[in-house]
């Protein structure tokens, strides 16, 4: 847990005043999930997604959507070379360790869809063939509320390939004092250095993965994701994805927490930032100006917690 350690120390000195976020963008990872970071402009979204790459030592790469971006800039295309006679692959920028999907609600839905092979597949298929991506792969996407003018909002599919959708929000006062007396004039992740190799990823991953969770935990996840499909206040429930993300991601967070096994915290702790963005709400609910995260506070409350 040394590394992890000194990843925390980083990435809270460049970032500040936000370690749960930090937290579950790292638990994400681990998990081998995607983040979409949604928010209003200026709160840190970039950098974030910037000192996250770069502190662990990978390949960084950004997307930024606009109204005219085309799937090909995303996954890349085929070029014909005059000089071989063949058509040769010409990289996207899809082709990094982490991805930065800037503004990714900004661009048709068209564009949005050339993300959904690489993230629910690790590959992109260009002109019928396929290229893996690089391993470990996350794609970090930000996106403006959708009240905002000039945005397409994201289709279900796009939000359920997320493991986690998490909100930074503005700084305390206290950190917002001491970003205006840092030297604000350098770029933020230009400070950043690697404190983790791919080959420490990579056992802390496989560590993330052997945690362990009982059958009874597992019912009680399964019990939580097939209640919001009987539930009136939704017209889609949770879909066998969110289940499985939901276990994932419960595993890095204990195996963040320095435990072998799952707990029932550890599921309520993770519980809304890897479901609620899934949920869709009836008219009836929205009428009455439920929110998918209280409405599913409230499911997860009646659900039985597993006594072992």
């Amino acid at each position: 847990m040394e590394k992890i350690k000194e990843f925390r120390k980083q990435m809270n000195s460049l970032f500040l005043g936000k370690e749960e976020i930090v937290d579950n963008v790292l638990c994400s990872f681990l998990a081998g999930g995607h983040v979409l970071l949604e928010d209003v402009p200026g709160v840190g979204k970039t950098t974030l997604a910037s000192c996250f790459a770069y502190t662990l030592g990978l390949d960084f790469g950004r997307v930024q959507f606009t109204p005219d971006t085309m799937p090909g800039d995303v996954t890349g295309l085929t070029i014909y070379n005059m000089k071989s006679g063949e058509f040769d692959y010409r990289e996207g920028a899809i082709m990094k360790n982490i991805v930065l999907a800037d503004e990714l609600n900004r661009t048709p839905p068209k564009t949005q869809s050339a993300l959904l092979e690489a993230m629910a597949e690790g590959q992109v298929t260009v002109d019928g063939i396929r290229h893996k991506l690089p391993d470990p792969f996350m794609v970090i996407a930000t996106q403006n509320p959708v009240s905002f003018a000039g945005t397409y909002p994201l289709p279900e599919a796009q939000l359920d390939r997320f493991m986690m959708r998490l909100s930074i929000g503005y700084p305390s006062e206290e950190a917002e004092l001491d970003m205006l007396k840092s030297k604000i004039k350098e770029n933020t992740a230009d400070k950043a250095k690697a404190v983790i190799d791919k080959k420490d990823i990579g056992e802390l991953k496989k560590k993330a993965e052997e945690v362990h969770i009982s059958d009874g935990m597992l019912t009680y996840m399964q019990n939580i994701v097939r209640s919001s499909r009987k539930s009136g206040d939704f017209v889609l429930g949770l879909s066998p994805r969110a289940l499985i993300h939901l276990m994932q991601a419960s595993r890095a967070k204990a195996f963040l927490s320095e435990r072998d096994f799952v707990k029932p915290d550890d599921v309520k702790q993770i519980a809304l930032p890897v479901l609620a963005h899934r949920l869709v709400l009836t008219t009836e609910a929205r009428l009455k100006k439920r929110e998918a995260s209280q409405l599913l506070n409230e499911l997860i409350l009646k659900i039985k917690i597993p006594v072992e």
